[in-house]
């Protein structure tokens, strides 16, 4: 069982509407990099960087190093929290 402060942080990783976002572009588009993502959603490379920093420490995305290119695809507890949106729609 997770402790509080690691539930938290899972939270956190998701307490954004950018980062429900990135989460269904990742379930209908998987293995984007940071700049497709960005793209995507009409980010800043930055901004998006970001959001994805956050949510890959929350475990939501995991990352694919590609040459010069990293890859990002959901984990299942990132498939898990987009199931779990999906109920609340």
């Amino acid at each position: 069982m997770k402790t509080p402060l690691q539930l938290e942080r899972i939270i956190k990783g998701v307490a954004n509407h950018r980062r429900i976002e990135v989460l269904q572009l990742l379930a209908k588009k998987p293995e984007l990099s940071v700049l497709e993502i960005a793209d995507e959603l009409r980010l800043d490379m930055k901004n998006a960087a970001q959001h994805i920093q956050k949510m890959a420490i929350a475990g939501l995305l995991m990352k694919r190093h590609e040459f010069n290119n990293v890859r990002h695809k959901l984990t299942p507890r990132g498939k898990s929290i987009l199931e779990f949106y999906r109920i609340l729609e």
